[in-house]
């Protein structure tokens, strides 16, 4: 195939990532649960065959960027065939926390007959959707906890479908019995559209043309980047910020990263981070890694082809046993949600020193994740409740900070309050914006929410929350956001804590307010 010009090249981008949307619309339609089918909590992306990021949707950051650093070690371990359907969430071998579930199928070229061999793989599909009950004691599977297995079912890299047949021992996972149930369906449904979407557009414009397509496409993003670099000034920028505490007596855990700009690249050097805590902020590599792609990601245009070729001047150094490089078997359940989100702010701390009128103030710092839920002993039935809370996004050179919303690796929304009451026995008696919590500037960060639950039953209750002790920075004299509050029934419970509450017992989550970017 002769090389695309400009146009063809931004139809054949735009052809790949319809295929992703469209994955999404699916699987959000067909599932079950208020995580995926309200707050959105998936992604979906096509890869090439060896596993390389080749189009996405513009769904969670955390998921796609590990997966964009993950995927080649998860499909070069499997001899795929037609019809395969594999399942992953072991955060040491691909995934980010349990309860993120990744399901991977594989899409092969059926080649015309009187040729050589008669299927050849051109590529994978994927998604990824977070489930509120992932085989956790703790309701919610978003516990305090000190080992991965204390956080559920680990799944390492395993074939579910085997040329379209549900294998026996897939029947052990959990959501599965003799058939896929409620979201893993839905996933694999997702997936099964973009098989077969992608076998549509490959057998329309051809093999080889795809291929040389999608090479076209990496080097595409790769010169963005490379334009992107050019502009910044080489040199080295190191920026400190500290974690609250990791629920198991740690407290102002160091993050740090040691950011270099030469020829038009750039290394991530986040060696000076802390050891590994005993609590679960701990991360793979691979989250460390979704963070600083996301980034960078910021800095480059609004329609840049999201693909492997975009990250590949992006190096990485972190220190194996690190708090963003775990080992095995450290609890990551709030390394994939807090972990993460700080990183992003300690990256745009470093490029903040080399952009200071580019880049804004930080935004509220944390996902505040809230688990609930009640497991009856005698009978096995259970319910569980997982969301994460939106709060201020920090103002910046040309514009002030949005209120109560998502930011940066999160990218989901709350919980409708008309499902959340429908589904769960909750009630919410307040949901309003946190006023006063943005900090002051030029140009204001954004304020947080209030968000009040009442329990109607008896309950579990986790909570994994940051920003609680130091509030996020402001920039070029912008004020601190204010830091977040945890209360029941009016009393300051820690950032971090599993409880027992009693039917009748208020919640209530002040989320914090962002920085704010200019002297007042």
């Amino acid at each position: 195939m002769s090389k695309m010009n400009p146009i063809e090249l931004s139809l054949f981008s735009s052809r790949v990532s319809a295929i992703c949307d469209e994955m999404g619309i699916v699987l959000r339609r067909t599932a079950f649960s208020p995580n995926i089918k309200d707050r959105l909590d998936f992604s979906c992306a096509l890869f090439g065959p060896a596993g390389e990021l080749f189009a996405q949707a513009a769904h969670i950051p955390v998921h796609l960027g590990s997966m964009a650093f993950a995927m080649g070690s998860i499909v070069e371990a499997v001899d795929w065939q037609p019809g395969d359907l594999l399942a992953v969430n072991d955060p040491y071998l691909g995934g980010t926390h349990l309860p993120d579930v990744t399901l991977v199928s594989p899409v092969f070229f059926q080649a015309q007959a009187g040729l050589e061999g008669t299927t050849k793989l051109i590529g994978f599909i994927a998604n990824r959707a977070h489930h509120a009950n992932i085989g956790c004691d703790t309701p919610g599977s978003m516990p305090l906890s000190s080992t991965l297995e204390e956080e559920g079912v680990v799944i390492p890299p395993t074939l579910i479908f085997r040329r379209g047949k549900l294998l026996p021992g897939a029947s052990l996972l959990p959501g599965i019995g003799k058939t896929l149930s409620g979201d893993f369906a839905a996933q694999a449904g997702a997936n099964q559209v973009g098989v077969e979407r992608l076998t549509e557009l490959v057998n329309k414009i051809g093999d080889f043309a795809y291929q040389a397509a999608m090479e076209q496409l990496n080097d595409y993003a790769d010169r963005i980047t490379e334009s992107v670099l050019a502009t910044l000034k080489p040199g080295r920028s190191v920026f400190s910020d500290t974690l609250d505490d990791d629920g198991k007596g740690s407290k102002n855990i160091k993050l740090e990263v040691s950011l270099n700009i030469r020829n038009n690249r750039v290394e991530l050097d986040f060696t000076g981070c802390s050891d590994q805590v005993p609590g679960n902020l701990n991360c793979p590599e691979a989250v460390a890694a979704a963070a600083s792609y996301y980034c960078f990601r910021c800095l480059m245009p609004a329609d840049v082809p999201a693909c492997a070729g975009l990250f590949r001047r992006i190096t990485l150094i972190t220190r194996k046993g690190s708090i963003v490089n775990a080992n095995r078997p450290a609890a990551v359940a709030a390394g994939n949600v807090e972990t993460s989100t700080r990183l992003v702010d300690l990256v745009f701390g470093a490029l903040a020193m080399i952009l200071p009128r580019q880049i804004p103030a930080a935004s509220q710092g944390t996902m505040n994740n809230v688990a609930m839920g009640h497991i009856n002993a005698s009978t096995g039935e259970r319910w569980d409740y997982y969301e994460t809370i939106g709060g201020g996004i920090g103002g910046g050179p040309n514009f002030s900070g949005l209120h109560g919303v998502h930011s940066h690796m999160t990218n989901t929304l709350n919980t409708p309050i008309e499902s959340l009451e429908m589904n769960y026995p909750l009630r919410i008696h307040r949901y309003e914006k946190r006023k006063g919590s943005g900090g002051v500037g030029q140009n204001p960060g954004g304020e947080g929410v209030v968000r009040q639950y009442e329990f109607l039953r008896p309950a579990q209750l986790s909570l994994l929350t940051e920003r609680r002790l130091k509030g996020p920075w402001g920039l070029a004299g912008g004020g601190d956001g204010a830091v977040g509050v945890n209360l029941l029934n009016g009393e300051t419970i820690p950032a971090k804590c599993n409880l027992s509450v009693a039917a009748g017992d208020l919640l209530t989550l002040m989320t914090p307010g962002a920085g704010g970017w200019g002297k007042p």
